[in-house]
Order: structure tokens, then sequence, then C-alpha cells
């Protein structure tokens, strides 16, 4: 139930085969009602001014008045499609046909509504000039001088005319809000979308940070009691003791406990729309939380892996933003996950330093492999892509490279002199 200009911009493909715009229904009553009050305003006048003669017309304008009245009627059907010619007829009929009234005073409207000031003004100023031979000349004395009454026919139509200009400019607004909130909508849309990634990409990161880990300790116990119990089947050792597999098997399920532990964790915020939906509780609802008190824990479980870790850790780094923190934390554990995935048994060297007003830096270092080795655990090849971007998010560089004959994996990342009071709430 729209006006089709409004339709239209709900619907851009409203329009018909001829590629024409397309009528709504209201359209259509509004059309048939001014058609109606056009032919009802010319029927009267056709009976009480034209028919008895009452300004003394000559015979061919009271042929002509009728057929101009009835065509400024029939006219109104194409006031949207072609406001300009209707005008113009509008104003050559008004300027001697009494029965086009009505429909003199609805073009008009119809003008100004759908071209502007700019072109109603000039037409229905020309509009008032055409009349004014016919009522100089026809207008009767009984009435009074003509003057009076073309001030009032000029005020009518600057009044017709403010009323198309104020509905245009009516619709003009609806039109202006609804592209408005439109782009409102798709910046909205484009905008969550972003965040959705983000989250995408974080939950991706927390995944493999987690998972790459726990896995690897389990690939590594599990390789180590294979080797083992298949070297005791070859008779080149002893079988292993109840002690050792008892051991191994401890660490297998302690470890898969926990990476199970943290993937439901993980698996909750993708199933929990309230946390994905929303980036800024990132903080607060990312699972898990490592922070730099955890590091020497992570060490431990490196050695008890088998690994060979020489650790120089910083303990005044408790001051730091927890997702700076954790930052630290994810690269330590990538670094060491690595080393255990591409040169096992190689010694594997943590530093992480910083202060406040300077800068964080983590670097984890081991021998590069002689030859060309293959690594049975496999990797999903990204840990380093999402370590990037986590360091890239707080400002800082990650680095990669190998320099005599040692891989190093390194970040640096800004310490603001701001953080090194953290308030007591922030360090949950």
């Amino acid at each position: 139930m729209l006006p089709g200009e409004l339709a239209r911009a709900v619907d851009p493909d409203g329009r018909t085969t001829t590629g024409t715009a397309r009528r709504t229904p209201r359209d259509w009553a509004v059309d048939l009602a001014m058609f109606l009050v056009a032919v009802l305003v010319g029927a009267s006048e056709q009976t009480l001014v034209v028919l008895p003669d009452l300004f003394g017309l000559p015979t061919w304008l009271r042929i002509a008045d009728p057929l101009l009245g009835a065509a400024a009627c029939f006219a109104l059907w194409w006031r949207r499609r072609f406001p300009v010619a209707t005008g113009v007829l509008a104003a050559v009929a008004a300027s001697m046909s009494n029965t086009a009234t009505g429909a003199v005073f609805l073009l008009l409207f119809s003008l100004a509504l759908h071209r502007g000031w700019t072109y109603a003004v000039p037409v229905s100023f020309g509009m008032v000039l055409l009349g004014v031979p016919y009522m100089a000349t026809y207008f009767p004395a009984v009435f009074g001088p003509p003057v009076p009454w073309i001030l009032v026919i000029l005020l009518l139509v600057a009044l017709v005319v403010t009323a198309g200009l104020g509905v245009r400019a009516r619709r003009q607004l609806v039109l202006a809000m609804g592209l408005r909130a439109d782009a409102e909508r798709r910046e909205h849309a484009r905008a969550l979308e972003e965040s959705r990634h983000t989250e995408r990409q974080r939950i991706a990161r927390e995944m493999h940070d987690v998972l790459a880990h726990r896995i690897s300790l389990l690939s590594v116990h599990a390789g180590a009691l294979e080797y083992r119990t298949a070297m005791a089947e070859s008779g080149t050792a002893p079988p292993p003791t109840a002690a050792e597999v008892h051991s191994a098997v401890s660490v297998v399920r302690s470890n898969a406990n926990q990476a199970l532990d943290e993937l439901r964790e993980v698996l909750h915020l993708l199933r929990d729309p309230a946390a994905t939906a929303d980036v800024d509780r990132e903080e607060i609802r990312a699972a898990p939380q490592p922070t730099v008190d955890r590091l020497p824990a992570l060490v431990d479980e490196a050695r008890r892996s088998g690994q060979d870790v020489h650790a120089d850790l910083a303990d005044d780094l408790s001051a730091l933003r927890p997702q700076v923190q954790r930052t630290v934390y994810r690269i330590v554990q990538e670094g060491l996950t690595n080393a255990r995935k591409h040169a096992p048994g190689a010694a594997v060297h943590v530093l992480v330093r910083g202060e406040p007003g300077g800068d964080v830096v983590v670097q984890v270092g081991n021998p590069v492999p002689l030859g060309v080795t293959t690594s049975e655990i496999p990797g999903a090849g990204s840990g380093l892509t999402g370590l990037a971007e986590r360091v890239a998010l707080h400002g800082g560089e990650l680095t990669r490279e190998i320099t005599d004959g040692r891989f190093r994996l390194g970040a640096s990342i800004p310490w603001p002199p701001e953080d090194a009071v953290v308030p007591t709430e922030d360090r949950r």
C-alpha cells in the first residue's frame, strides 16, 4: 500500500514487462479517485457554466471546452509517467476550459510532487498568464472586475503547488531515511560478519594452540612406548617394566583428559551465540586463559616428555596485560611443540625477558636437524600464522629464522609503561 516511488525503493525490480514502473494498489486507488473527482467537477462546470452559456462564449469555445476538459481528465492516468507534458496540457486547458478545472489543479499538484518547483512554478505561472485574456474577455461583469478573481486563482494555484512540494519533501525524507537505514543495516551486517570472522579466527588459534601441544605430547609418549616394545620384541632391548608402562600410559591419559577438557571449553564458545557474537567478550569468555605464571609448568611438562629444555624466564612479567601474557605463553608453547615435532631430541633454549616501557622479548631456539627429516607428528601448518596474528594485535612482530644451524622463533611485543601496574580485577 505504499506509493509507487516508495514501493520501488523497497523493491527496485517492481516494473512491468515494458520497463515502466508498476502501479501499486494505492496508486490505482488514488488515480481512480482523482479521475472521478475531476470528471465530477468537469460535469458540474459543464452543467452550470458551459451549457447555460454563463460567460457568453462563442460556439467554438463551447465545443472546445468539454473536449479539453475530457483530455485533462484522461491525462491524470499518465501524470506519473509524463508529469511535465501533462502539466503543460493542464496549463493550456485551463486557459480556455472551465470543465478542466478539477483535472488542472490535480495535474499541477502531480507536477510539483514529481518534478519539484523548477518545473511546477514556471508552468503554473504560465497557466495564469494564458488565462488572463480569457478572463478579461469573457468573465461576466455581474461578478465584478476580473482582477480579484485572477488573484484568487493565482493563490489557489500557489496553494496546490505548495501542497505538492510538501508531499514531495516528505517522500524524499522518507526515502532518505530508508536509504540511511539500509546503509546502516549493510554496515551492521558487514561489521557483524567481520566480528564473526575475527571470532572464528581467534577460536581456531585457541584450538590449534591447545590441541597441537597436547596431542604432540601424546604422540611422543605413545611413540616412545611403541619403540621400546618393538625393541623388546626384536631382542635388542629389555622389555619395558610395569612402572615404565604405567608412567607412559599415565602421561598419555592425563594429557588426553586435559586436551578433551580444553577442547570442550573451546567448543562451548562455538555453540554459545552470546560468546561468539560479541568480540568484546573475548578476554572474559576465551578459554583457556594461560598466563606467564604457567610457563615453568609448561617447561617442566616438556621436560617430562623427554625434551631437553633450557629456560631463562623473567619473574617480573605478571604486570603485563592478560592478553599479552597469554600470547607470550602461546609463543613458548608453539616453539616447544614445533621443536618436539621437527627436531626430536634436540636441546631447546627458551628466553623470556621484558620491562615496562620497552619490549617483551620471547625466543625459542633449537638446532636444525642434519639432513631431511620428516616428522611423524602431523601438523596443520597454521600455528605460526596464528602466532603472527596474535603478536600483530599487540603491535609486535614475530620472526622466524635459521642462522648458524639453529632455528629461532622470536617475538618482540611493546610493553607500555602504563601497563606496569594492573588493577587486581584485570589479573583474573
